[in-house]
């Protein structure tokens, strides 16, 4: 897919903060119509890789650190408050819905872009008993932009391997429906933190 191609370029350091991003090539490099380039850009530019500029055009831009820290902080906010409203709501078909859902995270390799959208998916499994429909919208946004900005840092560093293992254990907790979840969930995230000093 066009945009997942263009978001590794920019998050890789392939194409650099700053670099201007001309359609009319883009499209030709792909062997697509502009249409297609449009709309990749404009996806970037909600996950907040591409700018639109005057006179410029669309630019790439990289995330500074503490830019993706401050989503990071955001999510701790975010996502332990809407854990502590899904709690105490838990079926056993929310439990199932998040376990298939972390058996699939579990097996794909961790060098692939797909892994955010499916790490969101498991975390929306838990947060979905909340019925707080807003915040949960506004946590997905939080969420799908900080996870491309830390993926890359968590493959270096080798914390991806520890995040998996934390993933089974918040289901665990989750599944008890202990409030420790709430705890965990933000020293999970907190952790992600301190991998990107």
């Amino acid at each position: 897919m066009l945009v997942e191609a263009l978001r590794e370029r920019i998050l890789s350091g392939e194409i650099r903060d700053g670099d201007s991003l001309v359609q009319e090539t883009i499209a030709e490099d792909y062997e697509v119509s502009r249409v297609p380039v449009r709309e990749a850009l404009r996806q970037l530019e909600a996950q907040g890789l591409v700018s639109f500029r005057m006179h410029k055009g669309a630019v790439a831009i990289s995330a500074k650190r503490e830019t993706v820290i401050e989503l990071l902080d955001l999510r701790i906010l975010l996502e332990c408050d809407i854990l502590s409203y899904a709690l105490p709501r838990y079926k056993k078909s929310d439990l199932s819905a998040a376990e298939e859902t972390l058996d699939e995270l579990e097996t794909t390799c961790h060098d692939n872009p797909k892994r955010g959208e499916m790490n969101w998916k498991f975390h929306k499994c838990l947060y979905i008993p909340s019925n707080r429909s807003e915040t949960l919208s506004i946590v997905e946004k939080t969420h799908l932009r900080s996870s491309h900005l830390v993926r890359l840092p968590l493959v270096a560093s080798g914390r991806i391997h520890a995040a998996d293992k934390e993933h089974r254990e918040l289901l665990s907790l989750c599944a008890e429906c202990n409030s420790a979840a709430v705890d965990y969930l933000r020293g999970h995230i907190y952790s992600v933190i301190k991998s990107l000093a």
